[in-house]
C-alpha cells in the first residue's frame, strides 16, 4: 500500500507559491493503508468542509511528533478545507518556528467526512561549537557575543550569510580593507542533528589615507575642503588625534560636509562630479574627488508674507540676514526653524513661545538673479493655541502635586515651546527622575487646543553613605543616610513605609561620623514648598561635635581635653519673580556653642585659647540665579551664581572695650582675659561664585567656575574671628570640622595646604573644566572630566595678590549612582610650590590623587 501526496493545481497555488511548499507525487515511506481508485490517488472534493482526524509527522530527529502538532495550531476535531486558509496557517506557523527548513503536507486518508494528514519536515541543525581563529580569543569571544552565534542558535544560510558580512564590516569599518573571513559548518558526530562553525578571519594591514586629492575647486583650498571632513584624514607624521582610516560610512557623509561647507559660503549649486579610491603601491590609499563650485551667491532681498502678529523690522532682528550678506542656506534655516538647541533665537520658536503652536514659516526661493537670491519667507500663523491638559506618567513614587507645582505649563496657558523646555529642566532639578524626560504634544487643530504629557522614569531618591579608613592615627566609619524624597505627613502611616514614607520631595538627612579622634552627628531637613502653595522653603539643621587631644607623638587620646562644637540653623527660601524666576533669595540664621576643655585651640599664629565657650550667632542672606540644566549632575547650558553675605552683630563696636593680645597666653589670666574676648564671636563674610556650561558637542560640556570670598573684622583691635576661615586646596570636602570653615578644593595639592594652618581671610579660585557623559541612564550617570584651575588663599589685605595663584591640570571621572551619590577621582598635577617654601629650588606639589565622594566641584 502506498500514499501520495495532494496533486491538485490549486494545492500547489496555495502553498507553493506563498510558502515555498510543494505538492509532490512521491511515495512516502510511512504509507498509511487507505481506499484509492485505480491510479492510486485518494479523492477528495474541493472546498468541502471535513473533520481532521489525525496528524502524523515524519522527518524528525530531535523534536516529538506532539511539539510539532502544537507548533501547526491544529487539533483534531477541527474542521477543516482542502485546501484552505487553516493549512496555509499551519504550513506558516512552522515555518515562523524558524526550527525547519522545508515542510510538505500530504494527505493519508479519507474516511467519510474525516481527513487524516501527514506533514513531512525537514530539521533545522542547531548550532553546537563555534571556533574563531585569526583574531585574539578575547576578540573571539567578544565578536561572538556581538554576532549571536549562541549554541542551540539554529543554522541557516541566512545566519551563515549575515554571520560573514557582519565580521567583514566590522573590520572594514576599523580600516582593514583587505579584511578576509571564511565560515565552514561541519556535522557535529557526537549531537543529533548538530553543526559546529568554524571561522577565519584574516585581518590584513590596516589600510592608511596617503593623499586626499581635489580637482576643480578654485574658491576653497585643499587644506579648507580637508578641514571640511571630519572623520576623514589623510595620513603624516605626527598625527595621533584623529586617525587616517578609510572607512566607507564616515567618507560618505564627510562628502556631504564638502557641500554644506560650501553652500554655508554662498555656493548653493556646488556638487561632486565623481570620486573614486586609488591604492598605492605601500598599502595605502589616495581618494580623488572632483568638484564643481558653481557660482557665489549673495542675499538680494528678504520679503516676509502673512505676518500679522510682528511686523517686519521685528521679524528681521530674529533673522539677522541683510541685503547683500553671502547666501547660506544652513544659516537662513536655523533662523526659520532652530538650530535643535534649547534656548534657539528663531522665528518659529517665537511664534510657538507665543501660543502660536499651528503656525508655520518657510523661506522659499522665489527669484534668482545673475549671483543674487531673493526670499520670501512665508507666515501662517493661525490661531493661538491653548493647553487644555496636562499629565505626567511614570511617577511611581513622586506624588503628583510634587511634579505639577514645578511645571510651567498650565490647562487653560497659552501654547509655549518656551514653558515645556522650562518644564523639562525643573523636572530633572528636582534629582528624582533620569534627566530623559519625554514629552509629547497632542494638537487638536479642530478646536485650537493641545494636551501635554510628561513621561518620566523615577530613579531612586535615597542615598547611602557607607564607609571606612585609616587617618589621623585611627580607624573612621561613616554612616550617612540622604533621603531626597521624603514625606513627613506620612511618618506615622505604616502602609506608606516602602521601606520609608516618601514622594513629597522633602529631603531628610543623618550623617554619623566616628574615630578615636573625634564624632560628629548631624541631622537636617528641609522642605521646599512651605505649606504646598508656593515656592518657599523650610529648612533647618542641628550637629554635635566632638574632638579630642591627640599626642602625635604616643598616639594616645585624652578625652579629657576635648572641644565640642552644637550648632542649629533655620533657613527660608523663596523663589522671585523679578527680574526673572531662576533668582532666589535665601535667609538663615545660626547658632554655634564651641566648648574649649583643656583642648588647645588657635586664634591666631601665636595665641591659644584652652577653656573657655565661644559663642557664634550669625545671619546669612544670598541671592542666586540658578538656570543649568537639565541634569543636576551632568547641565548641558544655562549658569549658576550666587552672592551671599554673613554677618554677626558688631559687639566691640557698642560696648566700647580696648582688646589687646596678651604677650603669653598660657597665663590663667590670659586665658580668662582671650574668653571674655571671644566670647561672642563678630565677622562679616561675603563671598561670590558663578558657574557657566557651555556644550561644545553632544555630551561635550564646557564647565567655567570662578569663586572669590572675603572675611573680614569690624574692630582691627579684635581682628579676625578664628572660626569661618578658608582653607584651600586638595578635594574639597570637609571632614568632620563645623566650625563655619570652607574648605575650598584645588586639585592636585594636598587638603587645605594652600592655607595657613588657621586658614585665611580671603581666596579666590579660577577653573576650567571640560566634561564628556559616557552615559545617562537612570542606573548610573557617568562622566569623564579634563581640567585647570588656579586659586589661592592670603591671610590678609597686605599679602592679597589676584594674580599670585596656584595652578593645576588633570583628568578625572564621575559616577553617580542613586543609591550611593557621587563617586569620582581625579589625577591632577599641581605645578607650583607648596606655600612657605623659600629654597633656591622649591619643589612643586606634582601628582596628586584625590578622591571623590558625595558631592561635586
Amino acid at each position: 500500500m502506498n500514499k501520495n501526496s495532494l496533486l491538485a493545481a490549486f494545492f500547489i497555488i496555495a502553498f507553493s507559491k506563498s510558502m515555498n511548499i510543494q505538492a509532490q507525487e512521491t511515495t512516502p515511506k510511512d504509507s498509511i493503508p487507505s481506499s484509492k481508485d485505480v491510479s492510486g490517488k485518494i479523492d477528495y472534493e474541493k472546498g468541502k468542509e471535513y473533520i481532521l482526524g489525525g496528524i502524523t509527522v515524519t522527518g524528525l530527529q530531535k523534536f516529538s511528533e506532539e511539539t510539532v502538532r502544537v507548533y501547526t495550531g491544529l487539533t483534531t476535531g477541527l474542521p477543516i478545507k482542502l485546501p484552505g486558509d487553516k493549512l496555509t496557517s499551519a504550513i506558516k506557523k512552522l515555518y515562523e518556528s524558524k526550527q525547519f527548513g522545508d515542510v510538505d503536507v500530504y494527505l493519508s486518508k479519507i474516511d467519510g467526512n474525516t481527513v487524516y494528514l501527514q506533514f513531512d519536515v525537514t530539521e533545522l541543525p542547531q548550532l553546537n561549537r563555534v571556533k574563531i581563529t585569526g583574531i585574539s580569543k578575547s576578540k573571539a569571544k567578544e565578536l561572538k557575543t556581538e554576532a549571536e552565534l549562541k549554541t542551540g542558535a539554529q543554522v541557516t544560510d541566512n545566519l551563515i550569510i549575515t554571520t560573514r558580512n557582519y565580521i567583514a564590516k566590522k573590520y572594514t569599518d576599523k580600516g582593514f580593507l583587505n579584511a578576509k573571513v571564511s565560515l565552514d559548518t561541519k556535522k557535529d558526530t557526537t549531537d543529533t542533528n548538530s553543526v559546529d562553525m568554524k571561522i577565519f578571519i584574516d585581518k590584513g594591514a590596516r589600510v592608511k589615507i596617503k593623499e586626499i586629492i581635489f580637482t576643480g575647486n578654485d574658491a576653497l583650498s585643499d587644506s579648507k575642503l580637508r578641514g571640511a571632513m571630519k572623520n576623514t584624514k589623510r595620513k603624516f607624521f605626527g598625527r595621533f588625534w584623529k586617525t587616517s582610516k578609510y572607512i566607507i560610512d564616515d567618507y560618505q557623509e564627510d562628502l556631504k560636509n564638502i557641500i554644506d561647507t560650501y553652500s554655508q559660503l554662498g555656493y548653493r549649486d556646488a556638487r561632486i562630479l565623481s570620486d573614486k579610491l586609488t591604492w598605492n603601491d605601500d598599502n595605502t590609499v589616495n581618494l580623488e574627488i572632483d568638484l564643481e563650485e558653481g557660482k557665489q551667491y549673495r542675499f538680494k532681498e528678504i520679503l516676509f508674507v502673512g505676518n500679522k502678529k510682528y511686523n517686519d523690522e521685528f521679524l528681521m532682528r530674529f533673522l539677522k540676514i541683510e541685503k547683500g550678506d553671502i547666501y547660506n542656506g544652513k544659516v537662513l534655516k536655523e533662523r526659520i526653524s532652530g538650530d535643535g538647541t534649547p534656548d534657539s533665537q528663531d522665528i518659529q520658536t517665537l511664534y510657538q513661545n507665543n501660543g502660536y503652536l499651528f503656525s508655520s514659516v518657510n523661506a522659499v526661493e522665489t527669484k534668482v538673479n545673475n549671483d543674487s537670491i531673493t526670499v520670501e519667507v512665508r507666515i501662517r500663523e493661525d490661531e493661538p493655541a491653548t493647553i487644555r491638559k496636562v499629565t505626567v506618567l511614570g511617577n511611581d513614587k513622586t506624588n503628583d502635586h510634587v511634579i505639577y507645582r514645578e511645571l510651567r505649563v498650565k490647562p487653560g496657558d497659552l501654547f509655549s515651546r518656551e514653558n515645556i523646555i522650562r518644564s523639562i529642566r525643573e523636572i530633572g532639578q528636582l534629582g528624582f527622575f533620569d534627566t530623559n524626560v519625554t514629552p509629547e504634544v497632542k494638537p487638536d487643530y479642530q478646536n485650537k487646543t493641545a494636551d501635554i504629557d510628561f513621561s518620566v522614569i523615577e530613579k531612586g531618591g535615597s542615598q547611602i553613605e557607607l564607609q571606612g579608613g585609616y587617618g589621623g592615627g585611627s580607624f573612621i566609619g561613616t554612616l550617612g543616610l540622604s533621603f531626597n524624597n521624603f514625606s513627613v505627613k506620612n511618618i506615622f502611616n505604616k502602609d506608606a513605609y516602602k521601606p520609608l514614607p516618601m514622594g513629597d520631595g522633602q529631603t531628610l538627612s543623618l550623617r554619623l561620623q566616628a574615630s578615636r579622634t573625634f564624632n560628629t552627628y548631624s541631622f537636617s531637613f528641609t522642605e521646599p514648598w512651605l505649606g504646598g502653595k508656593k515656592p518657599k522653603s523650610l529648612s533647618f539643621s542641628v550637629y554635635l561635635s566632638n574632638q579630642y587631644q591627640f599626642d602625635f607623638t604616643t598616639g594616645n587620646v585624652d578625652k579629657d581635653q576635648s572641644l565640642s562644637i552644637l550648632g542649629a540653623s533655620i533657613g527660608l527660601g523663596q523663589r522671585l519673580k523679578w527680574p526673572d524666576d531662576y533668582f532666589t533669595l535665601s535667609q538663615t540664621v545660626s547658632y554655634q556653642q564651641i566648648a574649649l576643655n583643656n583642648y588647645t585651640y588657635a586664634l591666631g599664629s601665636s595665641v591659644f585659647l584652652n577653656k573657655g565657650t565661644l559663642n557664634n550667632l550669625a545671619y546669612s542672606i544670598s541671592l542666586g540665579r540658578n538656570s543649568a540644566g537639565p541634569s543636576l549632575i551632568f547641565p548641558t547650558y544655562g549658569s549658576d551664581f550666587s552672592i551671599r553675605a554673613k554677618a554677626t552683630f558688631p559687639y566691640s563696636l557698642v560696648n566700647g572695650t580696648t582688646y589687646e593680645e596678651p604677650e603669653d597666653s598660657t597665663t590663667d589670666e590670659a586665658q580668662e582675659y582671650l574668653g571674655e574676648k571671644y566670647k561672642w564671636l563678630e565677622y562679616y563674610k561675603i563671598s561670590a561664585k558663578g558657574k557657566w556650561y557651555t556644550a561644545l558637542a553632544k555630551k561635550l560640556v564646557l564647565m567655567s567656575n570662578f569663586e572669590i570670598g572675603y572675611l573680614g573684622t569690624y574692630n582691627n583691635e579684635l581682628g579676625i574671628t578664628p572660626v569661618e576661615r578658608f582653607f584651600v586646596g586638595g578635594d574639597g570636602i570637609a571632614q568632620g570640622q563645623l566650625d563655619g570653615r570652607e574648605v575650598v578644593g584645588l586639585r592636585g595639592y594636598e587638603n587645605s595646604s594652600l592655607s595657613s594652618s588657621e586658614g585665611g581671610s580671603i581666596y579666590n579660585k579660577f577653573q576650567l573644566e571640560l566634561r564628556y557623559s559616557i552615559t545617562d541612564k537612570p542606573s548610573a550617570s557617568i562622566y569623564t572630566l579634563g581640567f585647570i584651575e588656579a586659586g589661592n588663599s592670603y591671610d590678609n589685605f597686605t599679602e592679597y595678590n589676584p594674580f599670585e595663584l596656584k595652578r593645576s591640570a588633570g583628568l578625572g571621572i564621575r559616577i553617580f549612582m542613586p543609591a550611593f551619590g557621587l563617586l569620582g577621582i581625579d589625577f591632577a598635577h599641581g605645578f607650583d610650590a607648596l606655600p612657605g617654601d623659600t629654597s633656591l629650588n622649591p619643589t612643586k606639589s606634582g601628582w596628586q590623587t584625590h578622591f571623590i565622594i558625595g558631592r561635586q566641584f
